[in-house]
């Protein structure tokens, strides 16, 4: 009767271990203070103003699509000064020295400045690609010109997400 006894309490010790072993390591990994962030409130600026130097086209498309995700209702107004600069370089050549490659080299500087603040900072970005001569000139200005299309959404995209993170201080 005594064994069992104590085979009762050892076991109720024992249960009683394992239950505050596993509260206790419940409280550590449940409460990390971890956060989900909300990204939609980031994106609170206005674009006031955009000031262009540089390569017309690449300027229009970037500013058309910065403006897009600007938000008017917001109180925060920003002014952009964008300078890019477009570089087109002969990549590869084939035996007969005939160009079979370019490379296009995209560099975006912006400089911006919060008006309520004085907030202000400069962000640069640059993007490369390569594409193919074909064998008819308009096939190969195509080539060119999605490729442009594509490094210019590319740099839009990040120049926006740069904006929100240096204005927003994480």
């Amino acid at each position: 009767m005594l064994k069992i006894k104590l085979s009762i309490t050892l076991l109720k010790k024992m249960t009683i271990n394992r239950i505050l072993l596993i509260f206790v390591l419940s409280l550590l990994t449940i409460n990390c203070g971890f956060k989900v962030v909300d990204r939609s409130d980031f994106g609170s600026f206005n674009i006031a103003e955009i000031n262009t130097t540089g390569e017309k086209k690449i300027n229009f498309k970037i500013r058309n699509k910065l403006l897009f995700n600007s938000k008017e209702e917001n109180q925060r107004n920003i002014v952009l000064n964008l300078v890019s600069l477009k570089n087109k370089n002969v990549k590869e050549k084939n035996i007969n020295n005939k160009i079979i490659k370019y490379q296009i080299d995209l560099v975006v500087n912006v400089n911006y400045l919060e008006v309520g603040t004085n907030k202000s900072g400069d962000i640069s970005i640059k993007k490369s690609g390569d594409y193919n001569v074909a064998d008819q000139h308009s096939q190969t200005l195509n080539n060119e010109k999605n490729l442009l299309n594509n490094l210019i959404d590319d740099i839009a995209d990040e120049l926006y997400d740069e904006l929100i993170v240096n204005l927003n201080d994480i």
